[in-house]
């Protein structure tokens, strides 16, 4: 593969079919190769036709406001779901170095305790100014985790505010995590984190106000679970509401309307 003088982007065909080909066959660098072309030559999704798009992984997008918890609450699900022997992609979207332009690796290092594990794929992906709390080729990267194999992708937004939800393009069970304490601000999210939420989640449930938090928010949606994910408290509940959804809806790459 190779970029041809001022070219935005030219590439030998022979060369993206021997890629494709070690996507599908799972090669973890071939993955992150292609995951990298597609960031940073976005003529390189022409490649994405040459993918087989028969396997159906279930992706999951998890997304809410800054502090939540979402980090610690996929890394929980990733030992879920491994625990059943499937495997996992990750991709963590994080605010961009001013530097290098490439993601901080907050959330990589977050998740370290599944870094030697063959069966976890993780890639931290950097907004690099683009908005609505995903990377823009976010997408295109969970298709390459699909067409790998894996069984489960989730997908960590930036921490967004209440109308960054473009994590519901992309994965079609989204859940939000939300803390105690929230007050006015439940009115807010109802036109923006809760209009495109399947699932809703009070992380740090142990604290004081998650009482109050989980009453109001079931106001507005009553598939509301607490979590502790620091102890791991309220995981298999949360696996479980999303196995519901993915069979209630049979969902598969496209997104479909909230459960809320």
């Amino acid at each position: 593969m190779r970029s041809l003088g001022s070219h935005p982007f030219q590439c030998d065909i022979h060369g993206l079919k021997i890629l494709a080909e070690r996507v599908r066959a799972g090669n973890v660098r071939a993955v992150s190769r292609l995951i990298s072309l597609l960031e940073n030559h976005p003529g390189g999704r022409e490649v994405l036709r040459l993918l087989d798009g028969t396997t159906r992984a279930m992706i999951i997008g998890v997304t809410g406001y800054p502090g939540a918890g979402k980090s610690t609450v996929v890394t929980r699900l990733v030992s879920f779901y491994r625990r059943q022997g499937l495997m996992i992609g990750v991709l963590a979207v994080d605010i961009s170095s001013p530097v290098t332009g490439g993601a901080l690796l907050g959330d990589r290092i977050r998740m370290q305790e599944h870094a030697l594990d063959h069966g976890v794929y993780i890639r931290s992906m950097a907004t690099r100014g683009h908005h609505g709390g995903l990377a823009q080729a976010t997408g295109d990267a969970a298709l390459v985790l699909e067409a790998a194999g894996y069984d489960v992708i989730l997908i960590e937004t930036v921490g967004v505010g209440q109308n960054e939800v473009d994590v519901v393009d992309v994965a079609p069970i989204v859940v939000a995590v939300v803390a105690p304490g929230l007050g006015d601000e439940v009115q807010a999210m109802k036109a923006g984190l809760l209009e495109v939420a399947h699932i809703v989640i009070v992380n740090k449930g142990d604290l004081p106000d998650a009482d109050n938090t989980l009453r109001n928010l079931r106001e507005w949606c009553p598939n509301v679970l607490r979590t502790v994910a620091t102890t791991g408290e309220g995981i298999p509940e949360l696996a479980a509401a999303i196995t519901a959804y993915q069979q209630s809806r049979a969902v598969g790459h496209v997104g479909e309307a909230r459960n809320c």
